[in-house]
């Protein structure tokens, strides 16, 4: 079974690096050795800044590739418009348990992200960057790389820059968490969609973009956009990270340019010759069978066209002695446990939806599918954050990719074939957060089970109306599960919904969590867990 992967893992490179030049001489490039291995950078007018990321086709490396140049135009004008000096914000929460690139540049190349950001931030006159990150080490690295600065108090420079250490959450990466989390609230979103360039940190407009975005900006600026627009495709120019494991003999962070294929990807981390399926973009992406592969190369364009996606730049291969839906079963009940816990398409939808994907697999036949068809459906579109709607695109994905392996389990004994647990996930389910008290334990699992005696059970309901995050009603008007852990954020209303049971039919129990042996052979599956703005 996969181990959760280290914060660093290997770096390769295909062609001439740029974002990683310089791994090659030492683990960290501290700022003399930057300087000696980048050189320096002067600084750009607002304009000409924003001239250059839209010459280049610079898009967000965090997932939604919104332009950068769009962005970067519509905070100036804000800041403009409102009178008020806007803020710069690095997302370095890299917290999806496949993904290390942003972490490794954080780790190691920590003033090429600052390059850019201070690029920004001289260009629309901010006077504060935050840099958010998650993980001990890249709070280490990023910290150092202020005070290398001298940035890292507020006397020394105009600019007040520092460094907001989240919990290791799926859901902290989002924008509105960063922001509300450097407000001084908690890292999950605020329950409604916000602009952060009309309205982020303290109402000012904020530019907020992933760590590997400021870095590819600050390598154009240095290089100007014919040169980097010589690596990689016209329309994709310059090169991406990528992170590869699942079924590899060395998972790694590879630098490569656009228009690579993917399967000569592959093979560099020592894959199958022929996967059985490979999950692009993450776990909020989807998969593409073995056919394909062949097909695709390293860019959003061709893997949208081939249906996969770019998104974070994950890329995980399974083999074909794995069953894919009990992979994805396990990712499921990952994202499910990820929900911030604040809306219903999270924490209702996505435990029903991973509920459901359990059924196909214990035998529930086509009334199981069209019932995981159906909830993934629904939470799209309606979630407080992007959450639902990329658990929705995986889970959509896995039934329509692996279609010969769902007829299998609708339709007949199931595949027969063992689950491999390839697909990183934190150890117990859930990443360690080195907070004291932090990490959203309110929203992970609880020791508690909750158990449904069926000889006492007379149907009534109130369960499903007190724990809708357990319990949901079956056509027949009973509970569609016997027993079921219960989230910590609701073992409150586990107990209640046990003692007003009119049948008294449930019981909680304490303990470790259990794995309920499923039928048909299915193995055991683990829960695992100013005012300047753009001025020429």
């Amino acid at each position: 079974m996969n181990e959760a992967l280290p914060d660093v893992p290997e770096v390769r490179v295909v062609g001439l690096p740029q974002l990683t030049s310089g791994f090659d001489l030492v683990d960290r490039l501290d700022l003399p050795m930057h300087l000696k291995v980048h050189g320096p950078l002067e600084p750009l007018g607002g304009e000409q800044l924003a001239q250059l990321a839209e010459r280049i086709n610079l898009r967000g490396r965090g997932g939604a590739g919104f332009p950068f140049h769009k962005k970067l135009r519509s905070v100036a004008e804000t800041a403009i418009k409102r009178g008020v000096r806007p803020v710069v914000v690095v997302n370095g929460s890299e917290d999806e348990p496949a993904c290390r690139k942003d972490t490794v540049m954080i780790n190691r190349a920590p003033h090429l992200i600052l390059d850019g950001a201070l690029l920004c931030a001289e260009a629309m006159g901010a006077r504060t960057l935050v840099v958010g990150v998650t993980r001990e080490s890249t709070q280490r690295s990023m910290e150092a790389a202020l005070a290398e600065r001298g940035l890292n108090n507020g006397r020394r420079s105009a600019l007040r820059a520092r460094v907001q250490r989240n919990p290791v959450r799926m859901v902290t990466g989002a924008a509105a968490s960063l922001i509300r989390s450097i407000d001084g609230g908690p890292a999950i979103p605020p329950g409604r969609k916000t602009s952060a360039s009309k309205n982020g940190v303290g109402g000012a407009p904020t530019l907020l973009s992933n760590a590997e975005t400021f870095a590819q900006l600050a390598i154009a600026a240095r290089i100007g956009p014919e040169r980097y627009c010589n690596t990689g495709l016209y329309d994709e120019p310059g090169t991406v990270m990528l992170t590869v494991s699942g079924a590899v003999a060395r998972p790694m962070v590879i630098e490569a340019p656009t228009g690579v294929p993917l399967r000569y990807i592959l093979q560099l981390a020592g894959a199958p010759p022929v996967p059985q399926g490979v999950l692009t973009g993450g776990y909020h992406g989807k998969w593409i069978d073995a056919a394909t592969v062949n097909e695709a190369i390293v860019s959003r364009n061709s893997l949208d066209a081939v249906g996969g996606s770019l998104g974070a730049g994950a890329i995980l291969p399974i083999s074909q002695d794995t069953c894919p839906l009990g992979e994805s079963l396990r990712v499921a009940q990952w994202l499910a446990e990820e929900s911030a816990g604040q809306c219903g398409p999270c924490y209702l939808g996505l435990p029903a939806a991973a509920r459901g994907l359990e059924d196909i697999l214990n035998g529930g036949g086509p009334a199981a599918l069209e019932a995981v068809k159906q909830v993934a459906k629904n939470v799209k579109r309606r979630g407080a954050c992007s959450h639902p709607d990329g658990s929705a695109m995986f889970l959509e994905s896995t039934v329509k990719a692996f279609t010969d392996d769902l007829a299998a389990h609708v339709l007949g004994n199931g595949c027969g074939r063992p689950v491999a647990g390839v697909l990183p996930l934190f150890e117990g389910g859930r990443a360690p957060t080195g907070i004291p008290g932090g990490g959203g334990e309110e929203n992970g699992p609880s020791r508690q089970k909750i158990f449904v005696d069926w000889t006492l059970c007379r149907g009534h309901g109130l369960c499903a109306d007190i724990l809708p995050e357990v319990f949901q009603l079956g056509a027949d008007g009973f509970p569609t599960v016997a027993q079921a852990q219960v989230p910590r954020f609701a073992e409150a209303k586990a107990l209640r919904a046990v003692r007003r049971c009119p049948a008294l039919a449930l019981r909680i129990e304490d303990g470790a969590p259990q794995a309920k042996a499923p039928s048909r052979n299915l193995p055991v599956l683990s829960q695992g867990r100013g005012r300047r703005a753009l001025g020429r």
